[in-house]
């Protein structure tokens, strides 16, 4: 075999396999980096409250570095329009948020989640006590959350209840609401009116796994590296055996041809 292995035609042969085994090695290098670099976490400042119009435009998607951000607006509360979302979540305790209608100074609108409450009865409350507040200008201050979509209630279910905090669906229901812009959102805001508890929303936690595709691409390619030498070393011991082989022939023929002879 290392006689075999030493003649110039298979060290080039090996010279080619090992060059094809480096290429696939570098694909799969190239396969990895993906891999690590898309789950890789980009740190976000979420806790500095900045403009609502600096992260999100009205009438477009939220980009997601917008999700979560604490940030401020300047407008006022549309008297009337507060609508209740049942099986809201607050410190792992069910019940109710009240959430309004708010107008911003650019005339845009947005769902703003005033409060939770542990029961409907105390929603109730507290949504008609904001139904009758004038509407005054104000610096509102809370997170951003992207809009949830729309769930329709279960059969059996009051078909009027709502779960979900869906600007497609709010606008249908705020009398004064008319073609105006509107946020693909809404706000958390972190007050509670009166009568209600304030709002447990804290700051997003990023979670990125790995691109486990790009890691079995990059096994993949290191398997056809391997495969390469692997071919190599098989087509060297394929021409050993041959010419073992051929030597067998030989003395065997040798062999026939002296006994004829004698």
């Amino acid at each position: 075999m290392i006689r075999m292995m030493v003649r110039p035609r298979w060290v080039a042969a090996l010279l080619l396999c090992l060059a094809i085994a480096a290429g696939f090695a570098l694909l799969g290098q190239w396969q990895l980096d993906r891999a690590i670099a898309s789950g890789t976490v980009v740190e976000r400042t979420t806790e500095t409250a900045v403009p609502l119009a600096d992260l999100v435009q009205p009438d477009g998607p939220p980009q997601s570095v917008a999700n979560g951000h604490k940030v401020t607006l300047t407008g006022s509360y549309v008297s009337g329009d507060e609508q209740i979302i049942a099986k809201r979540l607050n410190a792992g305790e069910s019940g109710f948020w009240v959430v309004s209608h708010f107008v911003d100074s650019a005339g845009a609108s947005i769902a703003v989640a005033r409060g939770w409450a542990p029961t409907l009865k105390a929603a109730q409350a507290a949504e008609k006590e904001l139904q009758v507040h004038a509407a005054v200008q104000i610096e509102l201050a809370g997170r951003f959350v992207e809009a949830e979509a729309p769930v329709v209630p279960a059969d059996g279910h009051d078909p009027h209840e709502m779960t979900t905090v869906a600007p497609a669906a709010l606008i249908n229901l705020w009398p004064g609401f008319n073609e105006q812009p509107v946020y693909f959102g809404f706000i958390v805001d972190e007050l509670a009116a009166p009568g209600l508890a304030v709002i447990d929303a804290p700051a997003p936690v990023d979670e990125v796994e790995l691109n486990w595709l790009n890691v079995f691409y990059a096994l993949e390619w290191a398997v056809f590296a391997g495969f390469a030498v692997f071919l190599w070393f098989r087509l060297v011991k394929d021409a050993v055996e041959r010419e073992e082989e051929l030597a067998e022939l030989a003395a065997v023929a040798a062999a026939n041809e002296a006994i004829t002879q004698k």
